[in-house]
């Protein structure tokens, strides 16, 4: 429950994607650290464990009172970057309200959009953006209060007269999250408020590239009121997160694991869980296909890609991977689409005006280049981006369009994650059926059609969960995510 630093004493640069400088930096925790905040979680935990649900539910709920006051009275817009004074102060008082617990809420209360600001110079993305994850991370607060109070068992009649059966939920016990970069805020208020609404404790470890926006969420819980040692952080470099993140998982005394990432990395955290019979919930890569019939508004399609394809440059695990549209509108589609994207502004999230910002890790510049290199080789068209746009800050890569894919090229098969926009060819129903679900990852498909007729058909026979057309509704149930893009399932409101 304390803020400390690790036993190593340590330390790694937070990097600013928009400049590629460092502007802050975060303690290396290791594997040796694992121990002492295990034991703090647990200890937390036997009394936390044991509090009622409504207490449980006033802290989530001023958790989103504290996060309320950072925005009142702002906008959701983005305003000019810091300079390099302004941007050193709010790094300074970073570092004052991690160390100094008279001090520790002074960012806050003094600076109400640094948590916009510090989201955006961790990730890359906006400020229009930061705010807009803000306010989204809140519905995950709002939704696990109400449900502190709705944890219930059951109870039924046995095969045997005179007796009845019955089931008492508890809390599993001390919990792992393993935090992406991607959204930040609203990963981990979606894991730890499931978690706190439980009755569990944490262990969270948040990705190299996000560290202080997790710090600060937590400083945010302790200032609602929760407990020391409910909630506790080991931040650490991309050379220890695999040992941390082992031992994290390994520790005797966690119970269960919650991770959003990669299918890869998902593998091997499903293999740590299976070892001790850990239960483990899986959020992991997407592929999803994006699929345009005839019969389409095609500049409400459009217009619904924009957010699901440039949205944080291509950064979220549902964007649009393939996009599919049938041939009698694929250039009327394609036209606009160009046309529309050629109205994006790239640069640094904090500049004003500023619609796509740059990719948050140096390392993903290359993939995306090797990505366009493999589809002009099979006979992909380039019809617009394809460079870093001239740059020469930064981990900026341009929007880029693709026309005339094929199915054998590296973007149909694996995740692309960045501003890479291919485009399909399809001529019937069937024929974008089969190149939707060839694939070996789930989370989402979205499809754009007048016909109900079709919608039925497609929400069947479509392999991930659907979004319908136009009003993008998500479906949701007791079914787990499909394929390989995850593991776990909601019930009864928790997943």
């Amino acid at each position: 429950g304390n803020w400390v630093e690790s036993k190593s004493g340590d330390r790694f640069d937070v990097i600013d994607p928009g400049s590629g400088k460092a502007w802050a930096s975060a303690p290396v925790n290791a594997a040796a650290d694992v121990d002492d905040a295990a034991k703090a979680a647990h200890d937390a935990f036997l009394s936390f464990g044991k509090t009622v649900g409504r207490q449980r539910a006033k802290w989530l709920l001023e958790c989103v009172v504290v996060l309320q006051q950072q925005q009142e009275d702002k906008a959701i817009e983005a305003r000019a970057a810091p300079d390099s004074q302004s941007l050193a102060s709010l790094t300074n008082k970073l570092a004052a309200s991690l160390l100094t617990s008279h001090h520790r809420h002074r960012l806050i209360d003094e600076n109400k959009d640094d948590l916009a600001q510090i989201v955006t110079h961790e990730t890359g993305k906006p400020l229009a953006e930061s705010y807009g994850e803000i306010a989204y991370a809140q519905g995950f607060t709002f939704f696990f209060a109400g449900e502190c109070e709705r944890i219930a068992g059951t109870v039924s009649r046995a095969a045997m007269p005179g007796r009845r059966i019955f089931t008492v939920k508890q809390p599993i016990g001390v919990a792992v999250a393993l935090v992406p970069w991607n959204f930040p805020i609203a990963m981990i208020l979606r894991k730890c408020g499931a978690a706190l609404a439980a009755g569990c404790t944490m262990l969270i470890k948040p990705s190299p590239e996000t560290p202080l926006s997790v710090l600060l969420l937590v400083d945010l819980a302790l200032r609602a009121g929760f407990p020391t040692g409910v909630l506790n952080v080991l931040t650490t470099d991309l050379r220890h997160t695999p040992s941390l993140s082992e031992a994290l998982i390994r520790h005797p005394l966690t119970k269960k694991v919650s991770f959003t990432g990669s299918t890869r990395v998902g593998k091997l955290v499903a293999s740590l869980c299976a070892e001790g019979l850990k239960k483990c919930t899986l959020e992991l890569g997407g592929n999803c296909p994006f699929i345009v019939f005839d019969d389409a508004d095609v500049e409400k399609a459009v217009d619904a890609l924009f957010l699901l394809k440039w949205r944080h440059a291509g950064q979220a695990c549902i964007s649009a991977n393939r996009v599919l549209v049938q041939e009698g509108v694929y250039e009327r589609f394609e036209e606009t689409l160009v046309r529309k994207t050629r109205e994006v502004k790239v640069g640094h999230g904090a500049a004003e005006g500023t619609t796509m910002g740059p990719l948050t890790t140096e390392r993903s510049i290359p993939k995306v280049r090797e990505q366009i290199a493999d589809a002009k080789k099979l006979g992909g068209r380039v019809v617009l981006g394809g460079d870093e746009g001239g740059m020469k800050e930064g981990y900026f890569f341009s929007p880029t369009i693709i026309g005339d894919m094929k199915p054998t090229m590296q973007t149909t098969r694996e995740e692309v994650f960045g501003p890479l926009c291919a485009l399909y060819r399809f001529r019937t129903e069937s024929e974008a059926v089969k190149m939707a679900n060839d694939t070996s990852m789930g989370l989402a498909s979205y499809f754009f059609t007048k016909d109900s007729d079709r919608t039925w058909r497609l929400l069947e026979n479509l392999g991930e969960t659907p979004f319908l057309s136009s009003v993008m509704i998500a479906l949701s149930g007791e079914s787990a995510i499909p394929q390989q893009g995850g593991m776990g399932k909601w019930r009864d409101g928790f997943m």
